[in-house]
């Protein structure tokens, strides 16, 4: 049976815009995938690991080309659950709203604790690197305050980070829903939260 993994990154829950988006892609979805499993990680309740002096020398350890040992391994156990979690999805959803021209620091620190090496990515002979997730999807839906497109579109370290960092690991089929600007008055955000609503369902369709 087939997974979408939803990521939230929103503490917002009912009051959130970009929930209010993705719960309309989850609907349809759903309509149209009917026998796939929902997987919900709301990073704003989820207690994850810290990344501590153990945990990141077990990084370096991996960058070495070596394999976890020893108390360095113990303290990865919950670390490679998350990695397992994500590697193993069919289908990702991250709800995500922009937050000072960025993502929120708790998708930061989900990030931080899965790209890892071996796990989601790998280093080849020559030097050059290869993501170790492949042939997947994914569905990145924010929420902005302003407009983020012309003189504005350079102040927008959210979508190129996101494209960035998950092409790395080999997922480069990403599409973003972006409501925006949702701080220019009620009117405005009721507008382009609908628009984004009508994105998604078209989205979900063909995801």
């Amino acid at each position: 049976m087939k997974r979408l993994l939803h990521i939230i990154a929103s503490p917002r829950e009912d009051e959130s815009r970009t929930l209010q988006v993705s719960e309309t892609f989850l609907d349809a979805f759903q309509a149209s995938h009917p026998n796939w499993v929902f997987d919900e990680l709301n990073l704003s309740k989820e207690e994850l690991p810290p990344l501590g002096m153990k945990s990141v020398s077990g990084k370096y350890i991996l960058l070495g080309g070596k394999d976890l040992y020893g108390r360095i391994k113990e303290t990865w156990v919950e670390i490679v659950q998350h990695i397992e979690r994500f590697k193993t999805a069919d289908l990702y959803l991250i709800s995500a709203p922009m937050w000072n021209f960025s993502i929120p620091y708790m998708l930061k620190h989900y990030i931080d604790l899965i790209v890892q090496p071996k796990y989601l990515f790998r280093y080849r002979e020559d030097g050059s690197t290869e993501g170790l997730v492949k042939d997947k999807k994914m569905i990145v839906i924010t929420s902005r305050g302003g407009q983020y497109t012309g003189n504005m579109k350079g102040y927008d370290f959210q979508e190129p980070y996101l494209r960035c960092v998950f092409g790395f690991v080999g997922i480069t089929d990403i599409c973003f829903i972006n409501a925006e600007p949702m701080d220019m008055g009620e009117k405005v955000q009721k507008e382009k939260i609908a628009e984004a609503q009508e994105i998604a369902k078209e989205a979900a369709k063909g995801a």
